[in-house]
């Protein structure tokens, strides 16, 4: 590929930044191709936690090329950290490697680096530069941002309905409104959160697994399993429920039974209580310690009551809604939210993609403010 602009060079870092969607977590996901006389010389993206960065991998991808990397232009899709962390420093590896030019997408919210890795590449003599293509690098790294900037994950909700609200019907029968092609499309929206929640009502009444199927992550033999979270206020989850099966649950309660807390933690599980002053779930305080915990971005798939909760604590970034060319009649809703008196009262949303998934509709539909703002 012919490199014939900054905005080419990022474009393509961002190709291969999006190649480790679903391996990189807690890691942001990082792309970064290295550029002399507009042939690409060099290319990687971040390996999972605790492996190679972006900038090390296209390194060694130039050096095992026959490349010489010195004088080149990198284009990194986020400020080279400057720390060391589970690896050292991305920012020594580039001084060390005598690049000419970096150019970075955004600079990095984590306080760790925030400008630190531009500051010590400029000392070195290298040019630098950021700012290209901000808003896409910060879209791919929507949770990772969030989780810097205000201590919790990206929150994201699912839900799959008739093209008349009903999720569905009153008797609970919803297997299956959506196409093949819309739930193939949520497990992938599932592939890149850091945790799946849900609530003790769903669990109770379609026993789901909430894994991650059918996707591939390239370069690796299957995508991270994403943590499964349950909010179940009086630890009611049977012990036999397919979502205990397998990997470690967090449980978050609000009432104590000691007897279920023992059973559940002999079987790995973990118990964490966060109760608020009503006795239930304290659900802001959950988004809290998921961001302590490293969780960039959480996927919610639950019934109307905890997304009707959730939406009314704050909790809800974006709404992944799939709609299917169907009318159903009365049936169950996606939020069981109350009558309004007023229409001035109402959820604003602000629809951020619609796109055609088989036979149905995906909408993304966000609450508050763009976050692509004052993004350098």
């Amino acid at each position: 590929m012919q490199i014939l602009s900054d905005t080419d060079g990022m474009a393509l870092a961002l190709e291969w930044a999006a190649k480790g969607m679903y391996i990189t977590a807690p890691n942001p996901r990082i792309g970064c191709v290295i550029v002399r006389d507009g042939v690409v010389i060099g290319a990687g993206h971040t390996q999972p936690a605790g492996q190679a960065h972006a900038e090390v991998q296209a390194l060694r991808d130039a050096a095992a090329r026959g490349n010489d990397v010195r004088g080149a232009t990198a284009y990194v899709t986020l400020e080279p950290c400057s720390h060391h962390g589970r690896t050292p420093p991305c920012s020594d590896a580039l001084v060390r490697a005598g690049l000419g030019r970096v150019v970075a997408a955004m600079v990095d919210p984590n306080p760790l680096v925030a400008g630190r890795g531009l500051a010590q590449l400029a000392a070195a003599g290298i040019a630098v530069e950021s700012g290209i293509l901000a808003e896409q690098a910060h879209e791919l790294n929507i949770g990772f941002f969030t989780r810097m900037r205000h201590g919790r994950p990206w929150v994201r909700l699912k839900t799959a309905a008739s093209l008349d609200g009903a999720t569905a019907l009153d008797g609970g029968e919803s297997q299956w409104i959506t196409g093949a092609e819309a739930r193939a499309d949520g497990h992938a929206w599932r592939a890149r959160a850091g945790a799946i929640l849900t609530g003790i009502g769903t669990v109770k009444v379609d026993d789901p697994q909430l894994t991650v199927r059918g996707i591939e992550a390239p370069g690796a033999a299957a995508p991270l399993q994403p943590r499964r979270v349950i909010v179940d206020s009086r630890l009611d989850i049977d012990l036999d429920a397919r979502i205990l099966q397998g990997a470690p649950c967090w449980i978050v309660a609000a009432v104590a039974d000691a007897a279920k807390e023992a059973a559940l933690r002999a079987a790995g599980h973990e118990i964490v209580m966060l109760p608020n002053a009503h006795g239930k779930v304290d659900l802001p305080a959950l988004m809290r310690e998921l961001g302590r915990r490293e969780i960039n971005e959480l996927h919610v798939e639950a019934g109307s009551k905890l997304n009707a909760s959730l939406l009314r604590e704050g909790c809800i970034d974006e709404l992944l809604v799939y709609l299917a060319p169907s009318l159903i009649g009365p049936g169950q809703g996606m939020f069981a939210l109350p009558p309004l008196a007023r229409l001035a009262d109402k959820v604003a949303l602000r629809f951020h993609d619609v796109a055609r998934v088989g036979a149905d509709l995906r909408i993304l539909a966000r609450t508050g403010p763009s976050p692509t703002t004052n993004l350098y």
